[in-house]
């Protein structure tokens, strides 16, 4: 066998993921004549799912055996496979033969069969496949609390996810919007916590409006049931998500008793991160070990979600009770008491023979050994669990939240805000290089995240989810070795005429080259326009300022563009044969000339620039300002400490940028949440507000020597980060540090 390292083995083949080892052969597997199906010893519902199969994907209903038929399907369980999900698929002119060692490697073994029937003709090549995934977990999340799903369509989303080899669907299932599982010992959390008077309109936080329409629904225990057996035949583990001790509001409003505070209390209507959570006294306790074990009874699989992410201590401040078991505990602060209530519910869970999972913030103050931790605010909660022997699941905002958009958030619909393009999700690595030995080991895999505030229906969910979808499943079940974005850009077109004919609403990827504004020192510019789907359809662009339609001119080849100091702003949409169109992307082009440097005696240069740090809360980056910091001092990068409190602070750096040589330079900056990078007067790169972790870059033409640099940080919530990077035009990327930043001496 031979891994898949040439790229004339892969381009034909719509496979996706992409198989561990594949040989291709000589001669063709066709529909025509007699079709008969081996079995012997395969459960009835596979073979069922197998005739199915063929009917759906090339009309032909093989027979059962002992007719004389010509050619054969054979399914085989047979002992000694390598993995419980390994399957081996060996193709030629009369015979397609699926062998595994379980019947989890059969079914993701059929779902390669299915891309190749998928195949023009029915025309299925001569080959050998021998395959098995590179991570035990390989997942992906639907929130149902901000908006909720009906059971069809949930179980769509698990079809969806089974066809590309997916075996993990975290469900997430109560929040302070919303609690939709049916608990019979405590009906309110449905007959109140499942309904919310109003929805916020957009994002309409300050001054709050609302739409006026009642909206909710949940899940009885029968539908659980129901969704949970669906995902068992399609070999995909569920596992339930209910929060605590935070995102409670829906479940307090239920249950007053629950809070720390008389209330009252509603179930929210808004966004955001509720002040109000689960107050630590015995009834709680009582209450969630109650409903954990209705939700086990329901749920069979070894993992339960507890959440544990977004919980504002405040109300524990200010509670007499919380503050009595703080003292009575022995505890430090607030952040230990929810490690000792998080390690209370893992005891609780782990006497039950299932294991607790929850959001990287249930590191914070210590946690208990069996308890694994989704990455969530980056790479480093994942690194730092791992290190401590703990699973993990790596699903970092970056790369990873499929609620994000895909390009400038002008262009696309309304969405919590991000930017996570295809690529960047192919591109992502769930091993990071921090980790070496045994250390490995414990990342289990990765998940994307589907969070549903800006989601109201069925298709927005789909826009979200594919191709993006396609990407991650190449991540967690191909070899590193094998993946390749152009390969994959090649495979793409095929796999999105799969989703055409299930009718689902994909994103056609936008166009590429038109990244982000760009400066000249010339008269005209020359645009290369293409797209992650090669040869399907036609680009068409505008340079009017104008969103393109299916009438605006085609842009085949390069295109040459007369500039001016004002600019132009070329825009560009794939169309496909169908009048399907990708979002609008436009950048301004414009002329310009070098920014003369100030005029600093070398002898006054120091090296470093200078760092104020306010520990509190700011409205914007743009808020940020050097003066009346807390402290103050001079640093060698432009980036976070670490040593910064977890929320609610601002960063000013303030100093010189040195420029080696006469040039068109650019900035990236990659924040969660706001930034600005400012030379002089003129901001180069805009990232400000409150956003996950969201890269932006912009130009500026440069004369050699220094020039004054300003970069502001205000973090708000949740995860934290500040890289920035920086380029002479054509270069590599550096990280902004050392011999570019220096300051004048005082």
């Amino acid at each position: 066998m031979t891994a898949p390292t040439a790229a004339a083995a892969q381009d034909p083949l719509p496979l996706s993921p992409w198989p561990r080892h594949i040989q291709r052969d000589t001669g063709e597997f066709t529909r025509e004549g007699r079709i008969e199906l081996r079995a012997d010893g395969v459960p009835a519902q596979l073979v069922a799912y197998a005739m199915e199969l063929f009917e759906d994907e090339i009309g032909v209903r093989p027979m059962r055996p002992g007719r004389g038929a010509a050619k054969a399907v054979i399914l085989r369980l047979e002992s000694g496979a390598d993995g419980a999900e390994s399957y081996r698929l060996a193709v030629t002119s009369t015979r397609i033969d699926l062998a595994a060692g379980s019947e989890a490697g059969l079914f993701r073994g059929m779902q390669t069969l299915r891309q190749l029937l998928a195949m023009p003709g029915g025309r299925i090549p001569a080959l050998r496949i021998e395959d098995a995934p590179r991570f035990a977990w390989r997942g992906a999340h639907l929130d149902v609390a901000r908006h909720f799903f009906p059971v069809e369509f949930v179980k769509r989303y698990i079809d969806l996810l089974s066809r590309y080899k997916l075996n993990t669907f975290h469900w997430h299932l109560t929040d302070d919007q919303g609690w939709r599982i049916e608990i019979r010992k405590y009906p309110r959390l449905t007959e109140v916590g499942a309904w919310r008077k109003e929805t916020m309109v957009e994002k309409n936080f300050d001054p709050y409006v609302g739409d006026g329409v009642r909206y909710g629904g949940y899940y009885t225990q029968d539908e659980i049931r129901e969704v949970v057996a669906y995902a068992a035949e399609r070999h995909i583990t569920v596992v339930p998500e209910i929060e605590m001790p935070g995102h409670a509001r829906a479940a307090i409003a239920a249950y007053p008793w629950l809070a720390c505070t008389p209330g009252p209390f509603e179930v929210w209507t808004m966004w955001g991160v509720s002040e109000d959570i689960l107050c630590p006294h015995e009834e709680t306790f009582t209450f969630l070990e109650n409903v954990l074990t209705e939700v086990m009874e329901l749920f069979p699989g070894p993992w339960i979600h507890i959440g544990g992410d977004e919980a504002p201590k405040r109300r524990w401040k200010e509670s007499a009770v919380a503050q009595a078991v703080i003292r009575r505990e022995g505890l430090k602060d607030e952040q230990q008491l929810q490690s000792w209530f998080v390690q209370r519910i893992e005891r609780f869970l782990s006497s039950r023979g299932r294991r607790l999972i929850g959001w990287d913030e249930i590191l914070e103050g210590g946690l208990a050994p069996g308890a694994a931790v989704m990455s969530w605010r980056g790479m480093d909660g994942g690194i730092e669990a791992a290190r401590a022997g703990h699973d993990v699941i790596m699903s970092p905002g970056s790369h990873l939240y499929f609620d994000h958009a895909e390009g400038p958030a002008e262009l696309e619909p309304l969405s919590i805000g991000g930017n996570t393009p295809l690529d960047r999700v192919y591109g992502f690595e769930p091993i990071p290089p921090e980790l070496q030995g045994a250390e490995r080991a414990h990342v289990l895999g990765a998940q994307a995240n589907m969070w549903s505030e800006y989601l109201k229906t069925p298709t927005d969910v789909e826009f979200k989810l594919f191709p993006r979808l396609l990407a991650l499943a190449e991540v967690v079940w191909s070899p590193a070795e094998a993946r390749d974005w152009e390969r994959f850009s090649r495979r793409l077109p095929a796999a999105l005429r799969a989703l055409d004919r299930l009718g689902v609403n994909y994103r056609v990827p936008h166009v590429e080259g038109l990244e982000g504004d760009r400066v000249f020192l010339s008269d005209t510019a020359v645009v290369e326009l293409g797209t992650a789907l090669p040869g399907a359809g036609t680009i068409r662009c505008t340079t009017d300022g104008t969103a393109p339609t299916a009438a605006s001119p085609i842009c085949a080849g390069p295109l040459t563009i007369p500039l001016t100091d004002s600019g132009v702003t070329i825009s560009a949409r794939h169309f496909l044969a169908d009048g399907r169109a990708s979002p609008a992307r436009s950048a301004r082009w414009r002329r310009t000339t070098l920014r003369a440097a100030e005029q600093v005696p070398a002898a006054s240069l120091r090296p470093g620039v200078m760092l104020a740090y306010h520990p509190r809360a700011f409205p914007s980056a743009r808020a940020v300002t050097a003066s009346g910091a807390a402290t103050t001092q001079v640093v060698d990068s432009v980036a976070r400490s670490g040593a910064e409190r977890a929320e609610t602070y601002g960063l000013s750096f303030e100093g010189l940028l040195r420029v080696p040589a006469d040039g068109i330079y650019e900035f990236m900056l990659t924040s969660d949440d706001g930034s600005v990078l400012m030379i002089g007067d003129e901001v180069v790169v805009d990232n400000d507000g409150f956003h996950s972790e969201t890269a932006k870059t912009g130009m500026i033409a440069l004369a050699t020597g220094v020039h004054p640099l300003t970069v502001r940080y205000v973090q708000g919530s949740g995860g934290a980060s500040l890289v920035v990077q920086v380029r002479r035009e054509g270069g590599a990327w550096e990280r902004l540090a050392g011999g570019w930043l220096a300051h004048r001496a005082r």
